[in-house]
Order: structure tokens, then C-alpha cells, then sequence
């Protein structure tokens, strides 16, 4: 059901407006405040779809009203109702963040459009905004095993929150997917996810490639240039692989967590940054600690909430769900037509040895579907799969 407020100091006009709002629709359920205080001690205790709202009206005028909710409520849809003198206001409330405006009196199919239409767009804005929430195919985690259903709730409860997050696993479990499901289902997905890949960017090269530099800074500094933190200001910036960064750069990152503040590199002007911090290592870091290779306090600001990816050998009862959903995608990037496995073919495959983890398994998919026949059999496996 679609819930309405009418606010409305003048009685008469008030009882108009609730009474044909609810005869005109059996959805509408239509509540009622005499001034404007009223109404937004209503609007606070209740999630509205809809507020018409009087602009002339003592104690709290509806132009003040309006500010109050599109900062308790901002979804809220709001319409105006004007008298004659109040046409300017009315104009004025709609660059407020009013749906529309109505004039008194309201004539009736006016009145009903304008209500259909504020709760039409009132509901694509909620739809528009839970699918933002919902993440891109591209980082689904394909899985029900107990490991990965945890792993889900995990991230359901983080990724509102702007904690730190540090993702353990071996290479090739998927810990970037981890990442952009942080990201996606967080009120940062508006902003950018950065990606950082510590293990591929040289040891002399990393400070500049994650704080910028100014020119001159070094030989082939030949103009300014943003690094990956601000790049990320706004959003998420993922640190792939952080236990082979240079202690350094350790050092750097530490003070941008401390302080939310970077420097490029040549330059002592402190640029402040407002960037959510999600890590990522293969590495064992309490050991790398111990051998002098990590820093402790760099560990502990990272590590807000652990989440540890689980080895392809240790959540097999996932390995159809994976190969299933690898067959429908690489089939569709071949372009050919997808293939099934047999029961025996996918039994075979869930009792290897999957050392490279979930890529090995995509790439052994891969070239069953290319090798095999119409419907992958246990001997495409032993012949195109073994290992």
C-alpha cells in the first residue's frame, strides 16, 4: 500500500483531500496532520510515500517543512499545495526538491495525476536504488557451501559500514570478487573502486602510483600527476596483494589511514582523502611480521574485519554451481552453444586436486567446452582435464 500524509491547517480542505485520495484507490492509506509540526513528528515515526503539504500554515510553514524532510527523508516525494498568492513560493519549493505543486482548490483530475505521478517516480527511485545495491554479474560469488554463505552474511553487515576490511586466501579463490561485493553493496558504490595490484607495480614505483607525484619529483616526473588514493577520494581503494609492498610505502599508507591525509611524492602539501581501504594478501602476514617484512601497526589498522576465502578443495559441494555458471558465460563469450556436463563428468571434477583454485577451474571449463563433445562425458574429462 502506498501511505500518504496530507498536511493541512485549514480543516475543510484537509477532510477534501483525505477523503478523495481514499475513495480513488483501495492502496492508498491516507493519514492527516493540522500543521506542520505535526506532520513532521508523523514523517519521523513513519516512512511515507507521499506528503502533500499546505505552503501557507502557522507554526511551521510548508516551505520549512519541505527542508526538514528532504533531510530526515530525502525519497520522500513531496507535492505543494498553493493558494493563489503563493504561486511564487510554489515555483521556488519545486528547485527545493518538490515533485510538483497543486492550487487550492485542487481540482480533482489535477490533484490525481499529480499523486499517481509522485508515487510512479517514488517507486523507481526505491527500484533504482536497490539495484544499485544489487552487485554486477561480473563479481557474482557462485556458492551455497557453509564457507561462502558466511562469507556473504559477512559482507552484508560490513559493507554499510566504512570499517577496514583484510581478505586472506590463496591465489585464485577470488578474494577480488570479495572486494567489489564490499564496494558495490555499500553507500560508496556511487563513488570509484581502485584497484591496486602491489605485486605487479615496481618497489620505486609504488609510492608514486599510489599517492601521485609532482613534476620533477624524479627523472621522468614530467608533470604533475593524482595517484590512486585520490583517484579512489569518494569510493574504494582495493590494495591487491599487500604483502609485497615496500616497507615505504608501508609507512605511507599507514599515515593515510591515520590521518585520511596523503602526500605525492616531491611535494610536502598534505591532500586530504576520504577513501575506504579494502586489502587483499596471499601471504601469511603474522609470519611476514615476525621475518621483519610487514609492519604490526599497518596489520592492525587493516585488519578491522578478517574475511578468509576458503581453497577450492575445501568447498567441493560448490563445484557444479561454478561449473555450470562458467559453462552459460564462456559459452556465451565463444559464442557458441552451451554444453552440458554429465553427472559422472562433474564427480570426476569435483575429486581433483585444484591447486590454482577457482581460475584453474574456469580455464579446465574452458577447454572441455572447446574440446569436448555436445555434452561433456567423464573421458572429455580424462582427456582434456588431466592433470
Amino acid at each position: 500500500m502506498s501511505k500518504i500524509l496530507v498536511i493541512e491547517d485549514e480543516s475543510a480542505i484537509r477532510r477534501v483531500l483525505v477523503k478523495i485520495l481514499s475513495e480513488e484507490n483501495d492502496s492508498y492509506q491516507v493519514e492527516e496532520a493540522e500543521d506542520g509540526l505535526v506532520g513532521i513528528e508523523k514523517i519521523k515515526a513513519t516512512d511515507y510515500d507521499l506528503v502533500l503539504c499546505d505552503i501557507k500554515m502557522p507554526k511551521m510553514d510548508g516551505v520549512e517543512v519541505l527542508e526538514a524532510v528532504k533531510k530526515i527523508k530525502p525519497e520522500t516525494a513531496m507535492v505543494m499545495i498553493s493558494g493563489h498568492g503563493d504561486l511564487d513560493t510554489a515555483v521556488n519549493t519545486m528547485r527545493l526538491g518538490a515533485f510538483d505543486y497543486i492550487s487550492k482548490p485542487p481540482d480533482l483530475n489535477r490533484l490525481l495525476n499529480t499523486v499517481r505521478n509522485a508515487l510512479d517516480k517514488k517507486e523507481l527511485v526505491v527500484e533504482n536504488k536497490r539495484l544499485k545495491k544489487k552487485v554486477s554479474k561480473n563479481y557474482e560469488m557462485i556458492g551455497e557451501s557453509e564457507a561462502i554463505s558466511r562469507i556473504k552474511e559477512m559482507v552484508e553487515k560490513v559493507a554499510q559500514t566504512d570499517a577496514r576490511v583484510l581478505i586472506t586466501g590463496p591465489n585464485g579463490t577470488g578474494k577480488e570478487l570479495v572486494a567489489h561485493w564490499l564496494h558495490q553493496k555499500s553507500e560508496r558504490s556511487k563513488g570509484p573502486m581502485i584497484e591496486v595490484n602491489c605485486a605487479a607495480i615496481p618497489s620505486e614505483l609504488i609510492e608514486s602510483e599510489l599517492f601521485g607525484h609532482v613534476k620533477g619529483a624524479f627523472t621522468s616526473a614530467n608533470k604533475d600527476r593524482a595517484g590512486k588514493f585520490e583517484a579512489a577520494n569518494g569510493g574504494t581503494i582495493f590494495l591487491d596483494e599487500i604483502g609485497d609492498m615496500s616497507l615505504s610505502a608501508q609507512a605511507k599508507v599507514l599515515r593515510a589511514l591515520q590521518e585520511s591525509r596523503i602526500q605525492r611524492v616531491g611535494s610536502d602539501k598534505d591532500i586530504k582523502v576520504n577513501v575506504r581501504v579494502v586489502a587483499a594478501t596471499n601471504k601469511d602476514l603474522k609470519k611476514e611480521i615476525a621475518d621483519g617484512n610487514f609492519r604490526e601497526d599497518l596489520y592492525h589498522r587493516l585488519a578491522v574485519i578478517l574475511i578468509k576465502v576458503p581453497a577450492l578443495n575445501d568447498r567441493r559441494d560448490d563445484i557444479p554451481l561454478l561449473i555450470k555458471h562458467f559453462a552459460k558465460k564462456i559459452a556465451k563469450e565463444q559464442g557458441v552453444a552451451e554444453k552440458k556436463f554429465s553427472a559422472k563428468a562433474i564427480k570426476l571434477l569435483q575429486e581433483y586436486d585444484w591447486t590454482g583454485n577457482i581460475r584453474e577451474l574456469r580455464n579446465v571449463v574452458e577447454r572441455l567446452i572447446i574440446l569436448g563433445e555436445k555434452e561433456i562425458s567423464e573421458k572429455d574429462v580424462k582427456l582434456f582435464a588431466s592433470k
